[in-house]
């Protein structure tokens, strides 16, 4: 899986039209072949920060990705930003979840129960 960080940095007056463009270009992941999740966050210290967090199944279909129009228009906010586009890829080879918490803390009271209060099988 492939993990992509966009942070945008924008220009205080123009917020709300980066924003508007950014909502613009998500679509339900199935409508691009290959992307998992593409989801916008803003910075909770600076209002004028965006992260776009995209999943990829592959390097290819984010190559792909990259050379759309859909990228294209993202590229083309770099004059409405305050600091240059960065763009992080990280690629996963392994991931863990909830087991490996529960495993590190040594099954304490966090894991000793399922959600909702349904116990866990010993």
């Amino acid at each position: 899986m492939i993990i992509v960080r966009t942070i945008m940095t924008v220009l205080p007056e123009k917020q709300k039209e980066v924003l508007q463009t950014l909502h613009s270009l998500i679509e339900p992941p199935e409508k691009e072949k290959g992307c998992l999740s593409y989801d916008i966050f803003g910075d909770i210290e600076d209002v004028n920060v965006f992260n776009l967090i995209s999943e990829w199944e592959t390097r290819q279909h984010l190559d792909q990705h990259m050379r759309s129009d859909r990228f294209s228009v993202l590229l083309g906010t770099k004059c409405l930003l305050s600091e240059p586009l960065q763009i992080k890829i990280a690629t996963v080879v392994e991931y863990e979840g909830m087991d490996a918490v529960c495993s590190i803390r040594k099954k304490s009271a966090d894991c000793s129960r399922a959600p909702y209060g349904k116990e866990r099988p010993a």
